[in-house]
């Protein structure tokens, strides 16, 4: 592809191009069988994002010898049944001995080349929409200490679930060519990519990006992980806040997501005609901002 992508591609005639990712992480919630299920949505995403369709998958699980075979069967069938969704199937796989639970799958898809959507192409003048509200990874941590309420980690796990693979068609429609899925790297770090990735700048507005139930308040709790503080480093310096944005809304910008949205780069000519075919379709959307011309950067206002 010339420059790092959400997943490896190699063409293999003029009509089709192959894609192939890997993903794999410790439980990020209770129930095995979802967590099989959202570790498989976030793996498979990284295809969607570079507007492939998954075709088959094989299974990386590392399992402490003790864990019941029912909870293994459970996770091994979540992520099944979430590829099965996705129209592709597993087709294997290999299992380790490991201290924590860990799963996740290595993901192969089709593209035809004409249609990949890729991380550097992004044009001044293009609006910047989002497919899932952000929040998850503070949500998730708020759980583990018991600081969450079960309906916010109820919103979080139904937004992990959802597959990112419609709402690539309905990009596609729209003859988008420049997009990514938000995952670790938080919302401001995947656009920073993507900005210096294309050599031009963006500005967001933080109140019209979307959060998840909860997701302020616990930020606002104090609650805070890992990944946002190391995605303040890594990308913080290239990253402008206005007066008018909170803490609590800076943090959640910075916020590592599980198996979030996409990222979209649109045609103004085209963005209503998307809200429209997203809303249509029971699918979120957010118009949350829009590139220009100037040295790589964000202005978040």
């Amino acid at each position: 592809m010339g420059v790092a992508d959400d997943a490896a591609v190699y063409r293999v005639n003029a009509r089709t191009a192959v894609v192939a990712t890997l993903d794999f992480f410790a439980p990020v919630v209770d129930d095995p069988y979802t967590f099989g299920a959202i570790a498989a949505a976030n793996a498979m995403s990284d295809v969607f994002a570079m507007g492939g369709e998954v075709v088959l998958a094989l299974n990386i699980a590392a399992f402490p010898e003790d864990l019941p075979t029912a909870v293994q069967s459970a996770i091994l069938r979540g992520g099944a049944e979430k590829v099965r969704e996705a129209g592709g199937i597993v087709a294997g796989g290999h299992t380790v001995w490991d201290v924590e639970p860990k799963f996740g799958l290595s993901v192969f898809g089709r593209v035809h080349p004409g249609r990949i959507m890729r991380k550097a192409g992004l044009k001044p003048g293009q609006v910047l929409c989002l497919t899932k509200p952000l929040g998850t990874g503070t949500i998730l941590s708020a759980a583990k200490n018991g600081r969450a309420e079960a309906t916010w980690v109820e919103s979080a796990t139904e937004s992990m679930l959802r597959l990112n693979r419609h709402a690539m068609h309905l990009a596609r429609t729209a003859k988008v060519t420049t997009a990514t899925d938000v995952t670790g790297f938080g919302l401001l770090g995947h656009l920073w990519e993507m900005c210096e990735r294309s050599g031009v700048a963006a500005e967001i507005s933080a109140n019209a990006a979307p959060f998840l139930p909860g997701a302020e308040e616990c930020s606002l709790m104090g609650v805070h992980t890992v990944g946002e503080i190391r995605n303040m480093e890594w990308a913080g310096d290239n990253i402008l806040f206005g007066p008018g944005v909170s803490d609590a809304q800076r943090a959640l910008l910075f916020d590592p997501q599980t198996s979030g949205g996409l990222l979209l780069a649109c045609s103004p000519r085209r963005v209503e005609a998307l809200r429209a075919a997203f809303a249509k379709d029971g699918e979120p959307f957010w118009v949350i901002g829009r590139v220009r011309s100037g040295t790589p950067g964000i202005q978040v206002d």
